[in-house]
């Protein structure tokens, strides 16, 4: 090779490498976005948004979001999930378990951002929370001590309770462990646990037929995909029965249950978007933690209260979070 040709050539390795990191410099990164609800406003979808535009990306000017829905319908969320990988995001967002584990089989590669999943190894997403490794991280939802705090919270609120029913949807692995953290805790606490399953909606009276025969004192009601988008209709059931309960989000609340302690949901996919920023500007999420909760919110509806004949206690009332339906923060 004679020198032109070889200065020429390596010119060419020189510039090909700059050329490239250029094209990226100058390109509008993609983002998935998978969502087990409706494509309706949201609190998520808000949130989400809200993290983004924090850290200053506006949506169709320096970042594209691809948003898929399953309205509800887990069968739904393994085509929508390979569907998002097929277009070779740089990122995906996944809120929920459901969303995160079929997101996880759908892609090894690229990097998958979670929020609000109840146990992130326990549900096999990553291998420890400190180095998720692979390519998947986020925040988690539920620690150790939770379901020990929800069943005092609600002893606190209904006194004489002994026998609490579970409602849960077996088919949502998250619900499963948070039946488990529920069960370690309840003989402590004097109360025999009454598990209820629902795997959908025409199971719903059922359940609350079964707790009446099983003269249940309190409820406590699993949040997850089929729970929450039918969260009016067992809030309903609730009240037909006069059945006090503890619900796993505040939405439940917010649509006249008596009362949740969990995490902000909105926080979590708010918090999602920070890690997308991080991975953006070149991290691994494999060598990410995983984002464990600070705090809890303690939500109730006096409103509700009232209507069951139950005094909240002054303690308990003072450390609420929020309180619908009376003077509260």
């Amino acid at each position: 090779m004679d020198r032109r040709r070889f200065l020429g050539a390596v010119a060419t390795l020189v510039a090909a490498p700059l050329a490239a990191e250029a094209q990226q410099a100058g390109k509008v990164p993609r983002i998935g976005f998978l969502f087990f609800g409706s494509p309706g406003p949201s609190r998520e979808l808000d949130a989400f948004r809200q993290g983004l535009r924090e850290l200053g990306y506006t949506e169709g000017q320096n970042i594209v979001v691809e948003y898929r829905f399953a309205s509800g319908r887990v069968q739904r969320l393994p085509e929508l999930a390979t569907e998002l990988a097929r277009l070779k995001p740089e990122v995906l967002v996944t809120p929920g378990t459901p969303a995160s584990l079929v997101a996880k089989q759908a892609t090894s590669t690229i990097p998958i951002v979670f929020a609000g999943v109840a146990d992130a190894v326990g549900a096999g997403l990553v291998a420890n929370l400190a180095r998720p490794g692979g390519n998947i991280t986020g925040l988690t939802s539920i620690s150790a001590e939770l379901g020990g705090k929800r069943l005092e919270l609600l002893k606190e609120v209904v006194p004489k309770a002994s026998r609490v029913a579970v409602l849960y949807n077996p088919a949502d692995r998250s619900n499963g462990l948070v039946l488990k953290a529920l069960q370690k805790s309840a003989p402590k606490l004097g109360l025999t646990l009454q598990p209820l399953e629902v795997r959908g909606p025409g199971e719903f009276e059922g359940a609350f037929v079964a707790m009446t025969r099983q003269r249940t004192h309190a409820l406590f009601g699993a949040a997850g995909v089929l729970t929450t988008e039918h969260r009016n209709a067992l809030v309903d059931l609730a009240a037909k029965r006069r059945i006090p309960a503890m619900w796993g989000e505040r939405q439940f609340v917010e649509a006249g249950g008596l009362m949740s302690y969990a995490v902000d949901f909105y926080d979590q996919v708010r918090g999602a978007a920070v890690y997308v920023d991080k991975i953006l500007k070149g991290a691994k999420p494999g060598d990410l933690p995983v984002e464990q909760p600070m705090k809890y919110e303690l939500v109730i509806n006096l409103t509700t209260a009232r209507t069951l004949g139950l005094t909240i206690p002054p303690s308990l009332l003072l450390h609420a979070d929020q309180i619908i339906g009376g003077s509260g923060h």
